[in-house]
């Protein structure tokens, strides 16, 4: 099981436009001191507290390891955008029991204590590598954690999506759009669009449309990570949303590829944070016995 290699400096980023966490954020960075941990902050986050700050890729840099303060939300962008130096991130939720920031406020002391004592695990989750190359050869790469999601222009319009898989072609979605999903997201868009929950460290895409104009049975769809997904529309328009993030616009001619990247992203994880007691508690599964 992966292990960090040392334990000295610790990367923080804040949850976006709200100021009002630095309090909540200068007692934690106190805990962390006091276990002999350094703490940076990202120079962005610092701006928004006031007080200062290193640039993004200094802090990934520099740091052991990465901490989202904020939500699932923040803990998404830290994850994709310090995808490429391969630094374990670990959520610490600044609301409610998040399904990726699982370490609560009151419960920092107990995770660091347990993070020198080694009872902690690095998971490798799933990630999206994708591009897109326009009729005239322009090509624009991105990776997702989450989902991509190739929805209508506007809402009077219907999104028309050919699908192929390794080339050949087996679906055309008409409807308000098409989720392709790791199993990370299959609880973000894609559950409530109908798709199934997958184990995260599963590896595999889930493809669900979204509200099929159908009258055949357009079911959600997983195949294996190895698998190279093509995806256009002949439509004028359609657009390309990244992680709920980043908005790219498609048009006919264009290729959307998509498959799964060479390295997964870490999280760092408490040794006995259980996927199943999460889902059972986001949603209120079954009684106690």
């Amino acid at each position: 099981m992966e292990k960090l290699a040392q334990i000295k400096t610790a990367g923080f980023i804040l949850k976006p436009d709200t100021p009002e966490i630095k309090p909540i954020y200068e007692k934690i960075k106190a805990q962390f001191e006091a276990k002999g941990l350094r703490v940076i902050l990202s120079d962005h986050s610092a701006k928004m507290i006031g007080i200062e700050g290193v640039t993004f890729d200094k802090m990934c840099e520099e740091a052991d390891f990465l901490v989202s303060l904020g939500g699932d939300g923040t803990l998404l962008s830290l994850v994709r955008r310090s995808y490429g130096y391969h630094k374990p991130v670990v959520g610490i939720n600044a609301g409610n029991l998040g399904f990726l920031a699982d370490i609560t406020i009151e419960d920092v002391d107990n995770f660091l204590e347990q993070l020198f004592a080694g009872e902690y695990r690095i998971d490798t989750r799933m990630m999206i590598e994708g591009c897109i190359k326009t009729k005239e050869g322009k090509v624009q790469t991105f990776f997702a954690f989450n989902d991509v999601v190739i929805t209508r222009p506007v809402v009077s319009k219907m999104a028309k999506i050919n699908a192929s898989i390794d080339g050949e072609w087996f679906n055309t979605y008409k409807g308000d759009g098409l989720i392709i999903s790791t199993p990370t997201g299959s609880t973000a868009y894609s559950l409530s669009a109908g798709g199934p929950m997958m184990y995260p460290l599963t590896q595999a895409f889930i493809l669900t449309p979204v509200l099929a104009h159908s009258l055949s049975n357009q079911r959600p769809l997983v195949v294996p990570a190895d698998f190279t997904i093509e995806l256009s529309s002949p439509e004028e328009k359609v657009i390309a949303v990244i992680d709920g993030q980043d908005n790219y616009e498609m048009h006919e001619g264009d290729m959307l590829t998509i498959r799964g990247a060479a390295e997964g992203a870490k999280l760092l994880h408490r040794k006995e944070r259980n996927y199943f007691s999460v889902l059972r508690e986001k949603l209120s599964w079954g009684d106690e016995h």
